[in-house]
C-alpha cells in the first residue's frame, strides 16, 4: 500500500508514526521543530489520514506498509519514532527489518498485550450520524457523552472532513476500525531481540509502561533507556519543546 507522507527538514532521515486514531498532521508541530537537524517524514498509517482504506488492519500489514515506503522512497538507515499504535508498529518493524533502521524511538507503549479502553471512543464515534451530521458542534456534542475530556474529543473529530458536495465524511476507516479494533491491544507478533539503540519514553502520569514493564523490555530490546516525562499519554502533544529536546539529546549522545 502506497502510504500518504509528508516530509519537512533536510538531514539524516526520521520517520514518524502516529497513534490511533491519529495522522501525519498531529506532528507538525514536532516536525518542524525536528526539521532543522533532520529530513523528517510523517506518514499516515493505512485506515487513516489520507492514506488508503483497506479490509485487514494489524500489525503484519502496518509493517510491510512501512517496508515498501521506505523502498520507494530510498530511505537509508532512519530513525523510526512511533507513538502509542505507531510505537508498536515501530517495534514490530524494528524486529522483522533489523537492516532497515538505525535507531528506534518508542513513545509511551510498550512490547506487551494491552486491554484496550478505546471501545468505548469507537462506540461514540459510531454514535455520530455521519450522513446526516450538520456541524462540528453537533458531533462534539454527541461525542461528549461518550468521551467528557476535551482536549480527546478534539483530537478525535479532527478525523472529521467536510465533503465537497456537502456534508461530513470520515478520514478513518472507522468501520474497519471497529470490526478489527482488537488487533491492536495484541502482543508483539514477531519474536526476538533488536540490538540498536532504542530510546522509551513515557508520560509519568500514563499508565502505558509501568515500571514493572522495564524487565520485558530490555528483554526485546537490550540496548534500551528509558526517558520519563511530566505528561500523560499524549507526551509529544503536551509538551512538544521538551519532547524534542529529550529526542536530539539522545540522538546525538
Amino acid at each position: 500500500m502506497q502510504l500518504f507522507f509528508r516530509e519537512y527538514g533536510e538531514g539524516s532521515p526520521l520517520i514518524i508514526l502516529h497513534g490511533l486514531f491519529g495522522s501525519s498532521d498531529n506532528w507538525l508541530t514536532q516536525a518542524k521543530l525536528l526539521s532543522p537537524s533532520y529530513k523528517v517524514y510523517t506518514v499516515d498509517l493505512r485506515d487513516h489520514g489520507q492514506s488508503p482504506h483497506s479490509d485487514a488492519f494489524n500489525y503484519p500489514s502496518m509493517v510491510a506498509d512501512l517496508a515498501e515506503f521506505i523502498d520507494a522512497q530510498n530511505i537509508k538507515n532512519p530513525v523510526i519514532l512511533g507513538h502509542s499504535m505507531g510505537g508498536k508498529v515501530a517495534m514490530n518493524f524494528a524486529l522483522t527489518h533489523p537492516d532497515k533502521l538505525d535507531k528506534l524511538i518508542v513513545v509511551d507503549i510498550s512490547p506487551r498485550r494491552y486491554d484496550l479502553e478505546h471501545y468505548v471512543i469507537v462506540k461514540g464515534l459510531n454514535a455520530i450520524p455521519i450522513g446526516t451530521l450538520a456541524s462540528r458542534n453537533e458531533a462534539d456534542t454527541l461525542l461528549s457523552e461518550y468521551v467528557p475530556e476535551p482536549d480527546v474529543r478534539q483530537f478525535l473529530l479532527k478525523n472529521l472532513q467536510r465533503k465537497a458536495e456537502g456534508g461530513f465524511t470520515w478520514k478513518i476507516n472507522l468501520p474497519l476500525i471497529s470490526e478489527q479494533l482488537s488487533n491492536i491491544g495484541v502482543d508483539l507478533h514477531v519474536q526476538g531481540t533488536f540490538e540498536k539503540p532504542t530510546l522509551f519514553i513515557r508520560g509519568r502520569f500514563s499508565k502505558y509502561i509501568p515500571d514493572s514493564d522495564w524487565e520485558k523490555i530490555t528483554s526485546v530490546f537490550p540496548n534500551a533507556r528509558l526517558e520519563t516525562m511530566e505528561t500523560g499519554h499524549w507526551v509529544q502533544a503536551e509538551k512538544p519543546q521538551e519532547f524534542v529536546d529529550v529526542v536530539t539529546r539522545w540522538l546525538n549522545a
